[in-house]
């Protein structure tokens, strides 16, 4: 079998990406090339192709920054997107995240009779459109390109949710808004490479919290902030980058905090490390899909304190944390109570074996999903 995926994924391939979309996109091709299948990456960065250590071909779009800057992507980059993946002739071809382009990728599944899997990589993906507005739009589209790409994504995304041969969702909340739609969906929970998680069974850190994510409006970064104003007795580590005017502000003022630490962007084993040597993770990010950094938070044995996200309820339902609801009282309440148990954290890291690691039973499930489509 042949598959095809598309996006910015060269660099999680590499090992270069350690978080997000991209990183669930390469996890599932090495997991398909160790099947045995044929798998090709279209990256629009590339500018030459490669083949990666795990066999995973790597292809540039021909032509795609060719003519004029106004009007290429009617007159170059469209099309050859098109063309690229008419060209490659997959049987199944992947798509993630909400995205106006896969109208070509499923149009070119269509001419060479091939399948097409459309996987969610957010609630905001299916939530309404006065929601994408507050949680996305509304901090994001700075220009007239970006009023483009929103509005062709509300026209492209809904038909393609209809129209795929095969829908994933990250969680059962997801599956239950869809299935409200009339829309079949499959849950298929993010996967993670678990060799690159520790576990310290009593931390020796004087850090109590850490918070790990983009610096921004979109993540809540406001919320984090104000919850370290209003608990000057506990001790914070942040790592991330400042993605926003909003984050370079509150960035600012976090720097004359003496309960703070600003690391910037670490590695992902420093991050690891980090995590694994604190009491909780900290989360105000208003709208998620299955973020993977609670993942590997539980992989570590750390629990989860969420001011609002809780994915497919799977927090409240297998005891990974809290969830305050929205309520700065509550999570404060939540932190001042809590108790990083031995207990908990080998709880915690068997729900990550059993649902996300990428074991053998995980590999069977990839193996009939994608065998399954072309029976």
């Amino acid at each position: 079998m042949k598959v095809c995926f598309w996006g910015k994924i060269a660099d999680a391939l590499l090992g270069k990406t350690y978080g997000g979309g991209e990183l669930q996109i390469s996890l599932l091709a090495k997991a398909l090339t160790r099947l045995g299948h044929e798998v090709i990456v279209v990256d629009l960065d590339v500018s030459e192709g490669f083949v990666t250590d795990d066999g995973i071909k790597v292809c540039p779009v021909k032509d795609y920054n060719g003519g004029m800057k106004m009007f290429r992507t009617l007159t170059h980059r469209l099309p050859a997107l098109y063309s690229t993946f008419v060209e490659i002739k997959a049987d199944v071809y992947y798509c993630r995240i909400r995205e106006y382009r896969h109208i070509i990728v499923y149009m070119a599944a269509k001419r060479v009779k091939a399948k097409f899997i459309l996987s969610l990589a957010s609630d905001l993906d299916i939530l309404s459109i006065r929601k994408r507005w507050k949680h996305f739009y509304s901090s994001n589209v700075k220009d007239l390109w970006g009023i483009f790409n929103g509005i062709m994504g509300e026209i492209v995304y809904p038909f393609l949710l209809r129209k795929a041969d095969l829908v994933l969702v990250q969680h059962e909340g997801q599956k239950e808004i869809l299935s409200r739609k009339g829309i079949t969906t499959r849950v298929f929970y993010n996967l993670i490479d678990a060799n690159g998680l520790k576990w310290i069974k009593k931390p020796d850190s004087a850090t109590d919290f850490i918070y790990v994510g983009s610096l921004d409006k979109r993540k809540g970064f406001e919320d984090f902030v104000e919850i370290v104003r209003r608990t000057p007795m506990h001790t914070y580590n942040v790592i991330g980058r400042v993605r926003d005017k909003t984050g370079n502000t509150l960035n600012e003022q976090l720097k004359h905090f003496n309960n703070v630490q600003l690391r910037g962007k670490l590695s992902h084993s420093d991050t690891m490390n980090e995590i694994s040597r604190s009491k909780a993770l900290i989360s105000t990010s208003p709208m998620e899909g299955f973020p993977n950094i609670f993942i590997e938070a539980w992989g570590c044995g750390v629990p989860v304190l969420s001011l609002y996200v809780d994915p497919g309820d799977v927090i409240k339902r297998e005891g990974l944390g809290f969830v305050a609801d929205g309520s700065l009282e509550r999570m404060i309440e939540a932190m001042a109570t809590l108790n990083r148990s031995e207990v908990f954290s080998r709880n915690a890291r068997s729900y990550v074996q059993t649902f996300h690691a990428l074991t053998e039973v995980r590999m069977v499930e990839i193996k009939s999903i994608f065998d399954g489509l072309l029976e």
